[in-house]
Formats: C-alpha cells, structure tokens, sequence
C-alpha cells in the first residue's frame, strides 16, 4: 500500500503545479507579439501590464498599447 501510494501523490503534485500557469500571447496595436509564461499583471496605479517572457525578461506595456491577451 506505502509503495503506491508515494508515486500517486507525486503524480498529482506535478499536475497540479502544470495546470498553474497560463501562458499568455499579448499583441500590441503596432501588430508586435510578447509571449509570456504567464498571464500579464496589470497595475492599476500606473497602468502598465507586466509579464515575463519565454526567454525570463521583464516587460511592462502601457494599456493603451495592448490590443489582445489570449491563452495559449
């Protein structure tokens, strides 16, 4: 029973932690594409979106800017 046990709670711990980002494609009104691990965060007090990119950059992007955020 012990020996299951442990792979099937570690199945569900790595699953868990995939279904937990949301990778996201921001494209810009100057038709430029940002593909983010995860879904941007948006500032209000600024009014910036800031998100990180596959290769680990920082961006921010005024609202304005922003046409569409999907999910990848």
């Amino acid at each position: 029973m012990k020996n299951g046990l442990l792979p099937t709670l570690l199945i569900g711990a790595f699953a868990t932690l995939a279904g937990c980002s949301t990778p996201s494609l921001i494209t810009l009104n100057d038709g430029r594409e940002f593909q983010a691990v995860d879904a941007p965060r948006f500032e209000r007090s600024s009014g910036f979106y800031e998100f990180e990119q596959l290769d680990g950059k920082v961006t921010r992007v005024n609202k304005d800017q922003v046409r569409t955020i999907t999910d990848l």
